[in-house]
């Protein structure tokens, strides 16, 4: 289901694949859905902060930001985990002040990886997705460029703002006035995740040759998600205030993991 456990501390996370099917060859995928976060919704749950955790930033963050770019099916299903990769982050070197500041985790966790590992949330990324992006994309920094691309040419905050849908604290819009605002200025009608009716994750489709198109709105698509995640007749937008603004006493205090040393307030 699109709700899975146990992934990376998102309940936005798609579930892994069985085991046989890890690494071995799936069909060309569809489309593309680039998946964005909205951090009010997510960062408004935030108990504890980490160096790699975006909400914990002295700063809230006040636009979306990405998840993942996706390749899909169009009967709501979805490769993953196409071929064995190993992450490495100096590729994405000349990408990494764009990362860090579009593209970063909202969570303390270290994700979970395609073959039994855990490391960066942008290696579960790359490995559970990218591997199966071809013949569009065909390695690791082909994948993030891409990504962000598109990010950055289809701006949902700002296509949000010109049907006066701005972010708030409690502001309640209709959703068929978000879904007509981004399909108008977009050209695609998006897919909208909530939680307890506020936005969580929004997602806008491309072809493969990267034009926008409509996102999968029918049962195939529903039928793979926890009512709760389901979107009420009305939504907001809301905005946090980071821990460390907060509560400005807290002890930062290092704990091990897996992959080094995260930083977590006690």
């Amino acid at each position: 289901s699109l709700v899975a456990a146990g992934l990376f501390g998102t309940g936005l996370a798609r579930s892994s694949v069985a085991p046989a099917a890890v690494g071995k060859e799936q069909r060309e995928f569809d489309y593309f859905a680039l998946a964005l976060q909205w951090p009010g919704t997510i960062c408004s749950s935030t108990r504890h902060c980490c160096a790699v955790n975006g909400c914990c930033r002295s700063e809230a963050l006040h636009t979306f930001t990405i998840h993942g770019l996706w390749p899909d099916y169009d009967d709501g299903t979805w490769p993953s985990c196409c071929r064995h990769t190993s992450f490495d982050m100096d590729k994405l070197t000349p990408l990494k002040p764009a990362l860090d500041k579009y593209w970063p985790s909202l969570y303390c966790s270290s994700s979970s990886t395609c073959f039994s590992g855990r490391g960066p949330f942008w290696a579960h990324e790359v490995e559970k997705h990218g591997t199966c992006s071809a013949p569009v994309v065909h390695e690791e920094l082909q994948y993030f460029t891409a990504a962000i691309d598109l990010y950055l040419k289809y701006n949902v905050t700002e296509m949000l703002a010109t049907g006066d849908i701005l972010v708030s604290n409690g502001k309640e819009y209709a959703l068929s006035d978000v879904i007509d605002t981004i399909k108008h200025a977009f050209g695609g009608s998006p897919q909208i995740i909530c939680k307890k009716g506020s936005v969580e994750e929004l997602r806008l489709c491309f072809t493969k040759d990267l034009k926008p198109r409509d996102c999968l709105t029918t049962s195939a698509m529903y039928k793979n998600l926890s009512k709760s995640k389901h979107c009420p007749k009305k939504i907001s937008l809301p905005t946090y205030d980071p821990i460390v603004l907060t509560n400005s006493t807290l002890e930062i205090v290092p704990e091990a993991s897996d992959n080094g040393l995260y930083f977590y307030t006690s």
